[in-house]
């Protein structure tokens, strides 16, 4: 090793990129060939292409790049130099969705009690994990000999059993391939580069900038860079002013002499990782010499001692009030602090926009929170703006993959209506007939509406036969449709319905069928190429992994794959504004810097438990701690904290709860004694949608022409009239029927229809035999078509009142039941009333017991005393004046048969009535009818054959459905007038 070694650092308030770009560029550029002969080795594609920009920028004319590499290219060795002549190559890397794939079926094996879904969930974990201990070159020896006292030894006995199955067969699999991981594949090709090097330098220069992995691996190839006679190492950020005291507070600390205990390690501070590398490469901070060349783009030289003073470890900050103010300022950083999510994607929209006022200002978001960078591209789209994510997005919420997991979904679940529906609305279905096919889709979500049909797809059919007399012209239309997407969804059911069976064969069924639907549209596009090679590799390696999948597990194994495939746009959002991770903000730079989401739990973010090593284990093994990701974060902060005008962002709560300011944000108003405001912006946010005067909506009252009224009712409409006639008026006159939600749960009104159908075919086809009754309950709800909810909640108590109203019948012989269920109309004050009754006796003096059943509690007296509630006497009315068929008699009794828990016996099922005596001040039975159609003619000359205006909520206390309050407005007005 060379004597003098090559090492620099570029503080944070110095662009990174223009500052190593302008270095270069003076120390090699004089020579027209010299950048050309050069290499530079950076951490990923994002940073090469930051570089490239960089010397773009400083060109100013014509130049010849250096080769930029990643340094972790699986094809390293080819990038470098010329690896054909190699006589001892580097085996294959095996893929990373074929090495998942293999570990689920190792686990499966080992582990038979989990299903290929979570199998394979487990084996990305353990991926990862098999990925640490190669990069930290930890030997898998080391697993079985590590030795711990008590129950933690137990514990971790338990834990290897499967660990040590699936390890002690990985490497046969390896070699039954001929291949080698991919983490092992890069370490061994930086370790031939290092090699290389060390026996024959290059000619040109090599500069390893801004790698700031620990890994041994890349800390051996940066010694070997730093020492080559044309090499540098030029690292971001390293702290290199700061007391010695404090750097050896982090660590890594070596075992006690006595006990054996390590000293925790510091390694939630930014400068742990870049420590241990400098470590591992056998130098010292005090070799590093700044890095002497700036840019146009560098911030003030005072913003690089206050970042340092900020993430210094707690037991100095006690320090910090002693500070002199120039070490403790932030010029140039502002903070805005809103209410919601919504506010700050909101206030950075405006922040990205007032940049592009200025030419050639440029600007950039960096956000871990992946759904505010959504909300702000959406923002900007309002103004034209495009601005791309390039963290990119997950597979699993793209169209295609949403796509793909619709169908096996909808398949799964045996094309249950939410599904379905999901899945026929989906904007990638049929592109070529879209309108037509969305108009079919809708005319079937009309048709489905309610409680779930029967399962499968001939559930559908089924339920679209027995139900055409409901809504019949949309269900007529519907049933005409179906067919259409049913020819092609009936290969997939076909291939689910098989049960367990080899994972190719579900994936081609799928394949098939989103051909089928989507088209060669589905496959186009950047998000569509993704999902098509998702597919291709996983059916092709699939004979890997898991022999056998039951279906419903195809969905979430996919999701978990998916979750794992970023999409990252092409290039062509907005030249000077981007929006950028964490990851790919690392040697980004910009002249505003608005970083965002700074809650705890999002930046940073909660360390991820590893389900296979615990954090002891972690340690003994010397592998990075869960918290190594919090250095990480607040590294990444650092860097982006040093540019020349910074925006932090963050809301005070999120979706679902308060949020709490993530602990840099309180550090760094800690130290500065509280950062400057925005108030601008926030003002912008507030003033953006604000129409300025606000009109409050009156107590809506329409009144029509007496002559469009309507001039027929029904006696269950007669109380909806009264209470709340704009009610009345938006479903009779403006014809807004309130539809049943998809796959509903069962209403009241649906157990009423249910035991309503179960008393009708009791009477018409069992004559009221009591005996038969329970009978007939049972077989509704064993039906495949009842809701399970009903089954397992209600049957108990449906039951016990099913068998009250078979005592009911069978004690009192002597009344007669006439009829159920029939309808029935009289002509009535210059208008049609119509009704139909439940069930009509005779009672043994002659005259007519109308009867109402109801699931719930009848009506109260003190309703019925206010003129509403008087459906009974209606019917009585239409009774007595022979508007039923074949029904002749005076009426003397009017009963509500309640299926609910009676107040007086405690069992279900009882009988009340608004007539009976025993009421405290009870209505005459004589009146009753006479009663309702007094009220009933007052209501209809006021807003049937008269002109009042149909006031919206007129009896709120008795207008409790609340279908139409947004159609009124009502929240707008109700309380203000």
């Amino acid at each position: 090793m060379p004597d003098a070694l090559h090492l620099y650092t570029i503080p944070p308030h110095r662009a990174f990129a223009d500052a190593l770009a302008n270095g270069l560029i003076q120390r090699f550029g004089s020579d027209p060939m010299g950048l050309a002969r050069g290499l530079v080795l950076l951490p990923n594609n994002r940073a090469k292409k930051a570089i490239q920009d960089a010397f773009v920028r400083a060109s100013g004319g014509g130049l010849l790049l250096p080769r930029l590499v990643a340094v972790g290219d699986p094809e390293l060795d080819e990038a470098v130099f010329d690896a054909a002549a190699d006589p001892d190559p580097v085996p294959p890397a095996v893929t990373p969705l074929q090495r998942q794939l293999i570990l689920a079926r190792l686990i499966q094996q080992a582990e038979p009690r989990h299903d290929a879904a979570e199998a394979v969930r487990l084996a990305g974990e353990l991926a990862e994990t098999l990925d640490q201990l190669l990069i930290e070159e930890v030997p898998l020896t080391r697993l079985t000999d590590l030795k711990f006292e008590g129950e933690l030894q137990s514990h971790w006995d338990k834990s290897l059993n499967l660990f040590r199955i699936v390890l002690e067969r990985w490497p046969g699999e390896l070699a039954r391939l001929g291949r080698i991981d991919l983490a092992d594949r890069r370490r061994r090709l930086i370790d031939k580069v290092a090699k290389r090097w060390t026996a024959n330098p290059p000619q040109g220069f090599v500069c390893a900038a801004g790698i700031t992995a620990s890994a041994p691996a890349i800390a051996r190839l940066q010694r070997v860079v730093a020492g080559l006679p044309h090499g540098m190492v030029v690292l971001p950020d390293l702290a290199i002013a700061i007391s010695e005291a404090e750097w050896d507070m982090l660590g890594p600390h070596a075992p006690d002499p006595v006990t054996g205990r390590r000293k925790r390690n510091l390694e939630t501070h930014p400068q742990f990782h870049l420590k241990l590398l400098l470590e591992r490469m056998s130098v010292h901070r005090s070799e590093f010499d700044p890095w002497m060349f700036a840019s146009e783009h560098d911030a003030a030289p005072s913003r690089s001692k206050a970042i340092a003073s900020a993430m210094q470890p707690p037991e100095l900050t006690h320090g910090w009030t002693t500070l002199p103010e120039h070490e403790r300022r932030l010029d140039g950083v502002r903070v805005l602090e809103v209410a919601t999510p919504a506010e700050e994607a909101q206030a950075i929209a405006l922040a990205l926009r007032q940049v592009l006022e200025t030419p050639e200002r440029t600007a950039a978001l960096v956000t871990p929170d992946r759904a505010l960078a959504r909300r702000v591209a959406a923002h900007c789209a309002r103004w034209g703006i495009t601005v791309d994510d390039s963290a990119g997005q997950p597979l699993s919420i793209l169209p295609p993959g949403t796509l793909l997991l619709a169908l096996a979904d909808a398949a799964a679940q045996r094309f249950a209506p939410l599904p379905l529906l999901t899945l026929l609305k989906h904007p990638l279905v049929m592109p070529e007939t879209r309108p037509e096919w969305l108009e079919g889709a809708r005319l079937l979500d009309r048709a489905l509406r309610g409680p779930r049909p029967a399962p499968d797809l001939a559930g559908i059919d089924r339920h679209l036969a027995e139900q055409e007399g409901r809504d019949g012209p949309i269900r007529k239309a519907a049933q005409a449709w179906w067919p259409t997407a049913k020819a092609l969804l009936a290969p997939l059911e076909a291939a689910f319905g098989a049960g367990t069976q080899p994972i190719p064969a579900l994936l081609a069924a799928l394949r098939e069928a989103a051909q089928a639907l989507g088209g060669d549209a589905l496959w186009s596009r950047t998000e569509g190429r993704a999902a098509a090679t998702l597919l291709d590799d996983l059916e092709r390696e699939a004979v890997d992994g898991p022999q056998r999948a039951e279906p419903d597990t195809l969905a979430p194994m996919l999701r978990t794959l998916m979750d794992g495939i970023a999409v990252r746009p092409p290039q062509g959002g907005h030249p000077r504004l981007a929006i950028l991770g964490q990851l790919e903000a690392r040697l980004q730079t910009a002249d505003l810097m608005i970083l965002s989401g700074l809650n705890e739990g999002v930046w940073p973010s909660l360390p991820a438990p590893d389900p296979w090593l615990a954090p002891r284990i972690r340690a003994e093994l010397d592998l990075p701690g869960l918290e190594r990701r919090i250095g990480l974060a607040a590294h990444d902060l650092a860097g982006a904290l040093g540019a020349p005008e910074v925006l932090l962002t963050r809301a005070r709560r999120d979706a679902t709860a308060p949020t709490i300011a993530s602990r840099f944000w309180l550090r760094l108003e800690a130290l500065s004694g509280g950062l400057d405001r925005a108030p601008d912006l926030a003002a912008w946010v507030r003033a953006i949608d604000n129409p300025g005067i606000h009109e409050y909506a009156k107590q809506p009252a329409p009144k029509p022409p007496v002559e469009a009224r309507p001039k027929a009712i029904s006696v269950t409409e007669v109380d909806r009239l009264k209470a709340d006639p704009y009610a009345f008026y938006a479903r009779r006159m403006l014809k807004l029927a309130p539809l049943d939600p998809v796959d509903a749960d069962p209403s009241a009104a649906w157990r009423g229809t249910a035991v309503h159908d179960v008393l009708q075919k009791w009477f018409e086809l069992d004559n009221c035999d009591p005996a038969r009754l329970r009978a007939r309950a049972e077989a509704m709800l064993v039906d495949e078509r009842t809701h399970p909810m009903m089954r397992a909640l209600w049957q108990p108590r449906l039951m016990e009142a099913i068998d009250w109203i078979a005592r009911q019948i069978a004690e009192n012989p002597d009344r007669k039941v006439l009829a159920v269920e029939l309808d029935g109309d009289i002509e009535f004050e210059g208008v049609k009333l119509r009704g139909k009754f439940d069930r009509i006796d005779r009672l043994a003096d002659g005259s007519l017991a109308i009867i109402d059943y109801k699931t719930g509690q009848p009506p109260s007296t003190r309703a019925v005393r206010a003129g509403f509630s008087l459906q009974l006497g209606l019917l009585g009315l239409i009774a007595e004046r022979g508007g039923f068929a074949d029904i002749e008699g005076i009426a003397r009794a009017f009963e509500y048969w309640s299926l609910a828990r009676s107040p007086r016996t405690g069992g279900f099922g009882y009988v009340d009535s608004p007539v009976d005596p025993k009421k405290k001040e009870p209505i005459p039975v004589e009146d009753f009818v006479t009663i309702a159609a007094r009220e009933f003619g007052d209501a209809v000359r006021r807003w049937l054959t008269g002109d009042e205006p149909f006031t919206a909520k007129l009896h709120p206390e008795y207008a409790p459905y609340a279908e139409y309050d947004q159609l009124m407005r009502l929240d707008e007005w109700y309380g203000r007038e």
